[in-house]
């Protein structure tokens, strides 16, 4: 059996990341929960995270924002958006985790 070697396209992967922190409600959630559940910034009504509406969160991220999720600067956020750097498995994975994505919902692999 021949096993065919993958090579990801890093930019292509990163503009799918792009999207991600650009439309996804809930990496949305995820990061309200950790910047801003229990504190005066909270423009919701509800109690919890998990009982906000949509309809009370802009789906679209920050890049400082989900820098501080990931405690990195949001330079290096833009790096892995651009390809210009490889995100690295752990924080991939947790990406994914956080997105409710799979890996393959975001690698993108050379052709």
């Amino acid at each position: 059996m021949k096993v065919i070697r993958k090579f990801i396209d890093w930019q292509a992967t990163g503009n799918k990341l792009f999207r991600l922190r650009s439309d996804n409600a809930l990496l949305r959630r995820y990061v309200c929960s950790v910047l801003r559940a229990g504190t005066d910034k909270c423009e919701s009504a509800a109690p919890s995270c998990d009982e906000c509406d949509d309809m009370y969160m802009d789906r679209s991220i920050s890049r400082p924002e989900l820098a501080q999720v990931f405690g990195v600067s949001d330079s290096v956020i833009n790096n892995w958006e651009s390809g210009r750097t490889e995100i690295g498995i752990e924080d991939l994975l947790f990406y994914c985790q956080i997105a409710h994505v799979s890996l393959d919902d975001i690698l993108v692999y050379v052709k």
